[in-house]
């Protein structure tokens, strides 16, 4: 049977993120890191909201495409460089998933309704925008928190967290309280809580 072309779409979004050279190792084995990034995105979209669009779908398994191809290094390590990196970043992950999405014959209003949603416009106005960044914040803290955490110090860690934390609805918090953390983290989550 032939594939359909959402995905399509997302075989491709897999294709360009299995590129990326950089490895990250689970239970002994080696990934190439957006690809598994982009993978828990959409399990964690699904558990989250099992009746999301295919907008929103390919939006959070786009969410990283070919990240590592602008690497932190080559802007500022101040707040202003972040901050042009994460806005350059954005605007190339909408532009390479936009591309994908024409190839496969998508029309133009869906691919508009795609970039809007990786470029983060109107987070708590709109709510599927608000859905993808509580999925963002989701997997971070189910699968990389406890790493950040462990190479920073409590203050930056809670200062970082109280930031994820104000970008979330009520029930992306209810859904982070629910993850399993270790008694440090765990501790951590509730100082930035409260």
């Amino acid at each position: 049977m032939k594939p359909t072309r959402f995905e399509t779409a997302l075989a491709l979004i897999d294709k360009k993120n299995a590129e990326d050279p950089n490895l990250y190792t689970v239970n002994n084995m080696n990934f190439p890191k957006e690809l598994l990034y982009s993978q828990r995105m959409s399990r964690q979209l699904l558990q989250f909201n099992p009746n999301a669009s295919r907008a929103l779908q390919i939006a959070a398994r786009a969410q990283h495409i070919c990240r590592w191809k602008i690497p932190r290094s080559e802007y500022p390590m101040d707040r202003i460089g972040y901050l042009k990196w994460r806005e350059e970043l954005k605007r190339s992950h909408a532009t390479i998933t936009a591309e994908i999405l024409a190839e496969v014959g998508y029309n133009d209003d869906f691919i508009k309704r795609v970039r809007f949603l990786i470029l983060k416009k109107q987070l708590k106005k709109n709510e599927e925008a608000q859905t993808l960044e509580d999925v963002i914040c989701l997997v971070f803290l189910d699968f990389y928190f406890e790493e950040f955490a462990a190479k920073h110090n409590d203050e930056k860690v809670i200062d970082i967290l109280q930031k994820t934390l104000v970008k979330m609805s009520d029930k992306g918090k209810e859904e982070a309280l629910k993850i399993k953390f270790s008694d440090k983290s765990l501790a951590l989550v509730q100082k930035a809580i409260h």
